[in-house]
């Protein structure tokens, strides 16, 4: 039915439990799924084989080293035993109710993209597979405890094959909007996308930034990620679950009205970063540098005026 792929940090430490986790997850839902896990990081090769999942070592790289999202999904989509494919990141957890949702997209839609909030928890030991009702505790645990992300937070990517071809840009994972930029093409390839937040709990589990140097603020702000911001084409093409053209409630699916607010609300945002930092700011710059004699003059007069008054 489907084929998950992904690609994980090394599996030392809390990285290891959570995405051992994350990928024995997968490997119970039903009916048949595959799972394929890309790069040679540390401990893929063992994780790969003591859960029974396709190891792919080989990914692309960018000239700094880091893995390239359109390699994995020009491979994924190669080799998938499944016209049915789902990269999703090797930190969450998923359970049942999220290949029922497929499936009721999948009979709604020939091609289509399916994405969905995720669910933030706490999760600092491997969890118990074996015990029949491990979803249900899961759940319960989930819905009173951990917190839903708003529709930045884009964590996977369920999709029919070929909706992303040879035109994805070499986007790197590990930064910001590479996520954004795989929602904006299904839609403008006239696919719908379908946000099923209600109908799934993606767990994921919390972790730190420590793979980049410069933590959190790094992966969001650093040279890689304006690279990515570029590649992706700007702020027109970072779209967000909230743009989604449908939304799962219960067992149907229905038209997204607010993705105008979200299409216009990212309109407005731009026209007053334009307003502020291409306008406003050079002028403010042009006036300092206009006026700087006369404010040297009155800092210097203004010098004086202190030493007399000393004097006195």
């Amino acid at each position: 039915m489907l084929t998950f792929f992904t690609t994980a940090k090394p599996f030392l430490g809390h990285n290891r439990v959570i995405q051992r986790n994350a990928l024995k997850s997968w490997t119970l839902l039903r009916p048949d799924v595959e799972v394929i896990l890309f790069g040679d990081d540390a401990g893929a090769a063992d994780a790969a084989l003591a859960l029974g999942i396709r190891h792919e070592p080989k990914v692309g790289r960018n000239e700094l080293g880091s893995k390239r999202l359109d390699y994995m999904f020009a491979r994924a989509q190669a080799i998938a035993r499944h016209e049915l494919l789902c990269y999703l990141n090797c930190d969450i957890i998923l359970m049942q109710d999220f290949c029922r949702a497929l499936a009721l997209v999948k009979t709604a839609h020939r091609q289509f993209l399916m994405v969905g909030r995720r669910w933030d928890i706490e999760v600092n030991e491997p969890y118990d597979f074996e015990k029949n009702d491990w979803e249900t505790r899961l759940r319960d645990k989930v819905l009173h405890r951990a917190k839903q992300r708003t529709a930045d937070w884009i964590d996977y990517f369920a999709f029919t094959r070929g909706l992303y071809g040879t035109d994805m840009p070499p986007l790197v994972i590990g930064r910001v909007f590479w996520d954004n930029w795989l929602l904006w093409k299904a839609r403008n390839s006239n696919r719908p996308v379908v946000d099923a937040s209600e109908g799934i709990i993606a767990v994921h589990q919390n972790h730190d930034y420590g793979y980049h140097p410069q933590g959190k603020p790094g992966v969001f702000h650093d040279e890689e990620s304006g690279l990515n911001y570029k590649l992706a084409g700007g702020w027109r093409h970072l779209q967000t679950i909230a743009d989604a053209d449908e939304v799962l409630r219960k067992d149907s699916l229905n038209s997204n009205p607010l993705r105008y607010w979200a299409a216009a609300k990212r309109y407005v945002r731009q026209a007053f970063r334009v307003l502020f930092y291409d306008i406003l700011e050079p002028v403010w710059f042009l006036l300092l540098e206009i006026t700087r004699p006369a404010r040297r003059m009155l800092g210097l007069s203004a010098g004086m005026l202190r030493r007399s008054r000393g004097k006195a």
